[in-house]
C-alpha cells in the first residue's frame, strides 16, 4: 500500500498496488502540472482525510474529475473510467510518500492528439 497527500496534508489517501511505471501525458493540463500518472481501479484508492478541501476541475470532454486541494492547489489524483468502462483512479505519483521517481519507467502518452 502507498500513502500520499497534497502538499499541505488536508487531502490524504492510500492506494493499493505496486507502482513501477507512470504515464507522462503531454496534454495541455498534464504537461503544465507535471503529472506522472499511475492508473489503478477506483476501488484501490481510499481517501483517508476529510473531503472538505477537495475541489474538482473538468475540461475538454468533462469525463475526468481532476481533484485538487482548495488550500495548497496540489492535485494528487483524478477519477474517471477506462475505455472499457471500469471506474479508474489516476494517481499523481509525485504525491506519493515513498516512490523513487528515478526508478519508475515513464511511458509517454500523446494526449495532445486525442
Amino acid at each position: 500500500m502507498q500513502k500520499g497527500s497534497c502538499h499541505c496534508g488536508r487531502i490524504a489517501f492510500e492506494v493499493d498496488g505496486d507502482v513501477s511505471q507512470a504515464l507522462e501525458c503531454n496534454c495541455s493540463h498534464c504537461s503544465r502540472k507535471g503529472y506522472l500518472l499511475w492508473f489503478v481501479p477506483r476501488a484501490n484508492l481510499r481517501i483517508t482525510s476529510s473531503t472538505d478541501s477537495l475541489s474538482t476541475y473538468k475540461f475538454n470532454k468533462h469525463v475526468i474529475s481532476h481533484h485538487f486541494c482548495a488550500h495548497c492547489g496540489c492535485a494528487p489524483f483524478g477519477f474517471g473510467a477506462s475505455p472499457t468502462g471500469e471506474e479508474t483512479a489516476a494517481v499523481n505519483v509525485r504525491c506519493l510518500e515513498t516512490v523513487d521517481l528515478n526508478a519508475l519507467t515513464r511511458i509517454p502518452y500523446d494526449g495532445r492528439s486525442v
